[in-house]
Parts: C-alpha cells; structure tokens; sequence
C-alpha cells in the first residue's frame, strides 16, 4: 500500500538522522576530550614552567685554578645560560600560551636579568681595566650592550638571540682569561674595582626595598634635597608624599625581587672567592657573608598560592613587608662593607 511504504520509508530515514546525530555527539565527545587535554597540559606545563630554578652551587671552571676573576665570570655565564636554558626557556617575551599567561617567572627573569646587567658593566667599566684611561676588553665592551638588548622582543632580533650572543662574548672573555698564554684579558681583584659594583648593586636593593614597603602604603615626608641647603631640583615636588604600589604590580616587584636575589647569592658567593684576600686585609668576610645570609632567607621557601597583602599588624600576612625586611638589612650591610673597602 501507498501508506504503508512511505511510513517504512519515513522510518528509515529517522533510523538514518538517529545515526548521523549518534556520530555527531561522538565526534562532540571527542572533542572536548581533545580540547581538556590539552587544556590540562598546558596548565601543566604553566606550573613546571613557573617554578624558579634552585641556587645552584659555586660555579668554578676546572681549569680556572686560582686565577683572578674566573669563578666570577663563570658564574655571570651560569646566570645567563639559566635565563636561556631553564624549564621553558626564556618566557618574558614569549607570545605563544601557555607562556603569555604567565606572570611570575618573567618578573623573576627580569630581576635576574638587571643583576647580570649590573655585573657585565662592572666587567666593563672596572674588572678587567687596570685604570680609567686603559683599553676596555673588546669582548666586554660587545656583551655588555647585547645584554642590555630589550627583555620582551619576541623576533627580529629574539631577546634569546640577542642574550646568547653576549653569552659567547663572556665565554671569550673567561676563555682568554684562564689562558696563560692570553696577557690582554684580565680581571683585577681590588678594592675599588669591588666598591664601584657594590655601589649599583646598593642602589638596586634599596630601590627595591622601598618598592617592596610600599605595598600597604606609606604618607612619606619628601627628603630628595635633605643635607645640601644649595641642592636644586628640576621640578618642584610636594612636602608630603603618598606612595603605594599598584595592586596589579605588586606580585610583579616581589618575584623581581625573588630573581635578583637569586643572582646576587651566586655572584657574591663568586666574589667572595675572587676578592678573598682583599676583603681579608679589609676584614670585611663576615660583613659579606652577612649580606649572603641575609639574601638567603628571602630565598625561602613560598607555601602561599598567593602574595598576600595584609596592611600593617593585621590578620594576614604581608610577603611584600617580609621580603622589604631582609633586602633592608642586606642592603645595610652592603653599605658597612663599602665602608670597609674604603678604608686604607
């Protein structure tokens, strides 16, 4: 009958979209499963990636021996190859996920980043020039630039590029360095030459300190012209300041501060080998190795999933005030032993 073949037909045909919708969810299903993989993956490798690398023990060539300079130079190099070669490699100008999303570990590879800066320019500028009016080391003078090259270009030229050919400029230098045969690549452990890195390295911490305390906010009274009543500034300032770091950056100084540290432990554990008999006619180990404690603890450990920000003596805990306490007394410390190494 006409009727009952088009009701079989029409059965079919529901037969048949059951089917096409039954593959169409499976195909939904399977989707999604794809899709939370990789979603799960890439938070994964978030939290690999976002993990600081550990103080790595004194770098020290083996065949350096004794020679002036070399466990120094190594350990800028160290630095540099952590920057490049960690979990992830360098992240500060990636534009790709799941390292766009990360916020912690660039700030940490910038305050490693301004120390490794610091170093290359006292290499320049003091280590390995015996006076003011000698010739600066060819090689130096080309890796200090290129470490000073944009942290986030992410091509034409890559920050990672740019970093790893001040890298092997380093390299050179620490290879002419412990080459007895090599007499124009020097590193002069004196006094003066460890003072004038100290200065900028003084001058990091306490901007960081007063960057880190500014967390809660702070009514400061303005002390820029205080001790030279002839001292002059550009523009006028008010008597009374309110400083307070933005919400939104307050993570971002506290993990700078984290890789700073992280660099100055291993650079002053360096030096402290490099300049040993300066600072011992100084007397001045212990005050280094104070300042070495000191960073140390803001080293320690971070068992909150968060950088809490709790003002003055309330409930929650202020990691900013925390971390502000130990680069105050290191940086104090800093300025003994300057003082130490002006001294005749």
């Amino acid at each position: 009958m006409p009727i009952d073949n088009w009701i079989r037909g029409a059965n079919r045909e529901t037969e048949r979209g059951g089917v096409g919708k039954s593959r169409l969810r499976v195909r939904t299903r399977g989707l999604w499963v794809v899709v939370i993989a990789l979603l799960a993956l890439l938070v994964g490798l978030s939290w690999y990636w976002s993990r600081a690398p550990q103080l790595a023990p004194l770098v020290a060539g083996a065949e350096s021996g004794e020679i002036a300079g070399a466990r120094t130079t190594a350990t800028l190099i160290a630095l540099v190859d952590t920057l490049l070669e960690k979990p992830g490699g360098y992240l500060s100008n990636d534009v790709m996920p799941p390292g766009v999303w990360l916020d912690n570990i660039p700030n940490w590879e910038y305050g490693v980043v301004v120390q490794v800066r610091d170093a290359a320019k006292a290499f320049r500028e003091a280590f390995s020039r015996s006076q003011s009016q000698s010739t600066e080391d060819p090689d130096l003078a080309l890796a200090e630039p290129l470490l000073n090259f944009d942290n986030e270009s992410w091509i034409f030229p890559a920050t990672e590029d740019q970093y790893g050919k001040g890298r092997e400029h380093l390299a050179r230098y620490y290879r002419r360095l412990v080459d007895p045969e090599q007499h124009r690549a020097q590193f002069y452990a004196r006094a003066d030459n460890l003072r004038y890195w100290l200065g900028t390295v003084q001058n990091r911490l306490g901007s960081l300190s007063q960057r880190l305390s500014a967390s809660v906010g702070q009514q400061r009274l303005n002390i820029d012209l205080a001790g030279d009543a002839e001292a002059r500034q550009a523009t006028p300032a008010p008597g009374e300041l309110m400083v307070k770091t933005s919400w939104w950056e307050i993570d971002d100084v506290f993990f700078e501060a984290r890789g700073a540290t992280w660099a100055l432990i291993q650079l002053f554990e360096a030096a402290e080998q490099d300049f040993a008999e300066v600072l011992r006619k100084k007397n001045a180990q212990v005050s280094l190795r104070q300042i070495i404690r000191e960073l140390k603890a803001a080293q320690r450990p971070l068992r909150s999933p968060l950088i809490l920000n709790g003002g003055g003596f309330g409930l929650l805990a202020n990691h900013s005030i925390t971390m502000a306490s130990y680069i105050s007394r290191a940086n104090a410390a800093l300025i003994d032993l300057r003082d130490l190494l002006a001294q005749g």
